[in-house]
């Protein structure tokens, strides 16, 4: 498989994100802007369709509580409460900007899936919330570029 679409869909995934793709493209040694441009374009995709499909995922989970699949719609729900009670102090205080900030810390929980559904859950609008996560995703993987290319320059 090409080393992109490999960081891309890395790029997709929940806590990875963007952040975590671009830390594994420059330890295999793959081209730097490309890494980039590729993790950016996970980013800016999750950014985009999260806060439009989370919704649908709310009902979809609400008639899944009574089936079979039931533990899944239970496991959805946990992740919603653990969610609420880790973004509260960030989203419900400082908005848009708070939003940005946890989206932006680059720790497991925080990210571009669990902001999209802090927003959601806090009722923030899409208009706010797709440049909030954006800007925070974009922010996150700076964070983490720092850190990798000087572990880069090391090996």
């Amino acid at each position: 498989m090409n080393e992109f679409v490999y960081i891309f869909l890395l790029s997709l995934l929940p806590t990875f994100e963007g952040r975590y793709a671009i830390v594994y493209g420059i330890a295999r040694g793959y081209p730097l802007w490309e890494t980039l441009l590729t993790a950016s374009l996970g980013v800016l995709l999750l950014s985009l369709t999260l806060p439009l499909f989370l919704p649908l995922i709310d009902v979809v989970m609400v008639n899944l509580e009574k089936t079979f699949l039931g533990k899944v719609a239970e496991v959805y729900l946990k992740y919603v409460q653990r969610v609420r009670k880790k973004a509260h102090p960030y989203v419900e205080k400082w908005g848009f900007y708070g939003l940005i900030i946890f989206v932006a810390v680059p720790l497991p929980g925080t990210g571009i899936w669990t902001g999209s559904l802090a927003a959601y859950i806090f009722g923030m609008e899409n208009r706010k919330t797709i440049p909030a996560l954006i800007l925070g995703g974009l922010l996150s993987m700076m964070i983490t570029l720092i850190p990798s290319l000087g572990f880069r320059f090391l090996v």
